[in-house]
């Protein structure tokens, strides 16, 4: 079994002249694609597709090359160089008020020239660690801003965190000051005693608390002008916590080239972003690899404005606002996907939209929402799979290789992908493995996109390789094109009878029953199986759960699987446990659904 080796390549980005700024990232051999309008006729376009479109895969690994700069800074590459030009809009802001607001990259970079000042005068030091606990609204990118260019380290962390899960963070990463606003401010404030190292804390708009430093004082005072730091490639710029699925959250620290080891597959993933036109949105929390990475900032290095919308989610908000700023690209969570899916079956006749392209990344997105997607939104979705450790590293591009319905896609530009055992030695096409990306994408130059390590936990880091493989936990299996095909959490497989049974194919095959919006397939003990399959089922808005509908929906999966797959015990539930980042926890039902098994043996 061979490992897909793949070219990314990737330019020195200098500071140009204003007259003359150009993207750092050149895509080559397929400018052919590049001048295609994103609001073209749908069916013209599928057309064109079709004659166009071929396999260019092995073409596009063999034109592509990393050439990471050894001195390398985030903010000057997504702010700093595009400032230059006055009236470049970086970001347009909504809120669930409808209150809006749109800042220009030059606004974006004056106020964090402020920031950084404010935070040197409070005693912000080079490799710092700064907390940014604020969801998408202009503070969020200014703060990020700020943190890079004077060289500390960017903490984000979710407004959704109770205190218990802001103590730990905020503790273990040794976080000096943190920046919140209304949404967060009153937690950091009450922790602050518990955190002996957390010297300050600036609160936005409105957050007013006891020895909390007012935002909009502390930037008037400061001087519009600094002098950012020169970094390293290899500085540490960003630390995020993992979400805590398989066990304590673990901090990633990634350095200011990761934003580089991401281009490719952001690019690829996105039709070849940017096109004239382009603009962003995602409801992807900034505070997550998946909002941060996958959204906003490469975004900005492409220097293309980005849509924040600070709100909660809802699938015709989500239609409304993709309409009202033309958005063309989009990264959704395939539970928002299969939510718009369920509340909004032909949304072209209801909403006038620009959509382009969309990535989907977090879960299997499954054939049904494929289709949709497809036939309803005139988009072919690009499925992605990363890590916080090592994002963006296996997706499809759909008008330069073909994208399977189900599948993962490939190994993105730059990274070395194969599917192991154990030992770390290479499965067959088709076996069952660990997803790994190997260090170095070819003999001696490494892979940009890798983490630098845990924070504070040597053994965590050196755990996660074997040899130069870095392990996702992830399981896949990869067929004779190089297609991954994701088959669940190395945690979440389990056996039944002998057979081993991985969740994804049953949870797509639940969800295309029309009663079924979302579904979790997880082990219930049994003492002859060892396990049966137990699926937790949220219903489609207006069905009711029944002994009938059970059945039913057991004989769908019944005839569409193997008879070892079907859910034995079906439960219908209101909503299922989610992490922040949009990931079904399983783990949470698995825990639960052991512990009703042992209750009723004791009884």
């Amino acid at each position: 079994m061979r490992a897909f080796f793949i070219e990314a390549t990737q330019t020195r980005v200098q500071e140009p002249r204003a007259a003359r700024i150009t993207p750092g990232f050149v895509c080559k051999g397929i400018a052919r694609y590049s001048n295609r309008s994103p609001t073209q006729n749908y069916d013209s376009r599928r057309a064109e597709e079709t004659r166009l479109v071929r396999d260019r895969y092995r073409e596009i690994c063999d034109a592509f090359h990393w050439q990471v700069p050894p001195r390398f800074n985030i903010a000057w590459a997504c702010c700093g160089r595009w400032a230059q030009e006055p009236d470049r809009v970086a970001l347009y802001c909504e809120d669930d008020a409808g209150r809006t607001g749109v800042y220009t990259y030059r606004q974006l970079q004056e106020q964090a020239n402020r920031l950084s000042n404010a935070l040197t005068a409070l005693g912000v030091k080079r490799g710092d660690r700064v907390a940014i606990v604020m969801p998408q609204r202009p503070a969020t990118a200014i703060a990020h801003i700020a943190c890079y260019q004077m060289g500390a380290v960017a903490m984000p962390l979710s407004v959704l965190f109770g205190p218990d899960a802001l103590e730990y963070r905020l503790h273990n990463s040794e976080v000096v000051l943190a920046i919140g606003d209304e949404s967060s401010v009153r937690h950091l404030a009450q922790l602050r005693d518990k955190c002996p190292l957390l010297k300050h804390i600036i609160g936005v708009e409105g957050a007013r608390e006891t020895k909390v430093l007012c935002w909009e004082t502390v930037l008037e005072k400061a001087a519009s002008n600094f002098e950012r730091v020169d970094t390293s490639a290899e500085d540490p710029a960003i630390l995020i916590y993992t979400s805590g699925t398989t066990g304590p959250p673990k901090g990633a620290l990634a350095a200011q080239r990761s934003l580089l080891g991401n281009l490719p597959g952001f690019q690829h993933s996105q039709d070849m972003f940017p096109r004239e036109g382009d603009l962003f949105w995602s409801p992807a929390d900034w505070a997550w690899t998946g909002g941060l990475m996958d959204a906003l900032l490469p975004t900005l290095y492409y220097g293309r404005p980005v849509l924040g919308y600070r709100g909660r989610f809802d699938p015709e908000k989500a239609f409304y606002l993709m309409q009202k700023y033309r958005v063309t690209n989009t990264f959704l969570f395939p539970t928002a996907l299969k939510m718009m899916m369920k509340s909004v079956m032909a949304p072209r006749e209801k909403y006038d939209l620009a959509l382009r392209s969309i990535m989907s990344a977090g879960e299997a997105l499954g054939e049904t929402v494929f289709a949709w997607c497809r036939d309803s939104l005139g988009v072919t979705v690009n499925e992605m799979f990363g890590q916080t450790e090592i994002n963006y590293i296996v997706g499809n591009s759909h008008e330069l290789w073909p994208a399977k319905p189900g599948s993962m896609g490939r190994p993105y530009p730059g990274h070395r992908v194969a599917v192991i055992d154990d030992a770390g030695d290479q499965v067959p096409v088709g076996v069952i493995g660990d997803v790994a990306v190997n260090r170095y994408w070819r003999e001696g130059e490494k892979d940009a996109v890798f983490f630098l390590g845990y924070w504070k936990n040597d053994d965590a880091t050196r755990a996660k390789y074997t040899g130069d493989w870095c392990r996702t936990g992830d399981l896949a299996k990869m067929d004779a094109d190089g297609d991954l095909w994701y088959q669940g959490r190395a945690d979440d497989v389990f056996k039944s009878a002998s057979y081993r049974i991985g969740p994804s194919e049953i949870e797509n095959c639940l969800v295309k029953h029309p009663a079924v919006a979302n579904a979790a397939v997880v082990p219930s003990p049994d003492f002859e199986r060892g396990n049966i399959v137990k699926a937790f089922i949220v219903l489609t808005a207006g069905i009711m759960p029944s002994k009938e509908l059970e059945v039913e929906i057991q004989e769908h999966v019944r005839g569409k699987l193997a008879p070892y797959e079907y859910p034995k015990e079906i439960e219908f539930i209101d909503a299922l446990p989610m992490t922040t980042t949009g990931k079904v926890q399983r783990r949470v039902l698995r825990l639960r659904e052991a512990e009703r098994k042992r209750a009723l043996i004791k009884a």
